[in-house]
């Protein structure tokens, strides 16, 4: 495990679902459950040798769960790590930056990889704590309900319209969206990893929000470049609603392979 440590300090908030069916383009349109689906983040590097196993274990997520289990898995790549000598290509900042803002609105101290997140909270028993936590978040009655709608411009991107409400009481909170691709293979060369072959799923390529929430609703409209390396096929596109004071996630929802061809 490798850590980063800091001081906790005051910082302004920034910042259904998993294992359905391919859906076509033609039928992209996911809504969100009554109850709450549990968002799985894990933020990972390809610089770090004890992160292979959390990121089989998010591959594998599906068999650790109870069998109608809903649970929305992202791999978010950092790249604080990269100075060892290999350059993670799937490390964003503002993934460093989640990171940071979702361990202090855990109130604790130390950033690390691996690490997860599930339903915005850490999960330091991760190789075998899944299944009760995901199972606690399910039998909660979801605090926000989300569309997403995907679909081909005409310009061949990904276009996407997600709308998002929330209950009563459930602001301040915002939107976010991710585009996540799975089936990707890294021969890293140099580094801790060096020699290794990993594989990647759910890994998350494009990334926006936040979208706060007004008045109980947000609704965004983007366009996404598709570049010709991305598999379509290993796409999918997830929505989450996120709570801007504690980090907590009211709802998530995946439509899985939303952008198969």
């Amino acid at each position: 495990m490798k850590l980063r440590t800091f001081a906790i300090c005051a910082v302004a908030a920034g910042a259904s679902t998993a294992f359905l069916p391919a859906i076509s383009f033609a039928a992209c349109d996911a809504r969100s459950g009554p109850n709450t689906a549990a968002l799985v983040e894990l933020y990972t590097s390809e610089g770090c040798s004890s992160c292979p196993p959390a990121d089989q274990q998010l591959s594998r997520l599906r068999q650790a769960l109870d069998p109608a289990a809903e649970a929305v898995p992202l791999a978010l790549h950092v790249g604080y790590w990269d100075y060892i000598g290999w350059k993670d290509p799937y490390a964003q900042a503002a993934f460093g930056e989640r990171q940071n803002w979702l361990v202090r609105a855990n109130q604790r101290k130390t950033v690390y990889t691996p690490q997860f997140f599930v339903g915005g909270a850490e999960l330091r028993a991760w190789r075998g704590g899944f299944r009760d936590k995901v199972r606690q978040l399910n039998a909660v009655p979801a605090a926000a309900a989300i569309r997403v709608r995907a679909s081909i411009a005409p310009g061949g991107a990904l276009a996407l319209d997600a709308e998002a409400t929330t209950r009563a009481g459930a602001e301040p909170a915002a939107l976010y969206l991710a585009l996540a691709e799975s089936g990707l293979v890294s021969k890293v060369t140099r580094g801790e990893n060096s020699g290794v072959t990993l594989a990647h799923d759910h890994v998350v390529r494009a990334w926006i929000g936040p979208i706060r929430l007004t008045g109980g609703a947000a609704r965004v409209q983007r366009d996404i470049a598709l570049p010709a390396a991305w598999n379509r096929a290993g796409l999918e596109v997830v929505a989450f609603v996120q709570d801007e004071r504690d980090g907590s996630v009211l709802q998530a929802v995946s439509a899985s392979q939303c952008a198969a061809s």
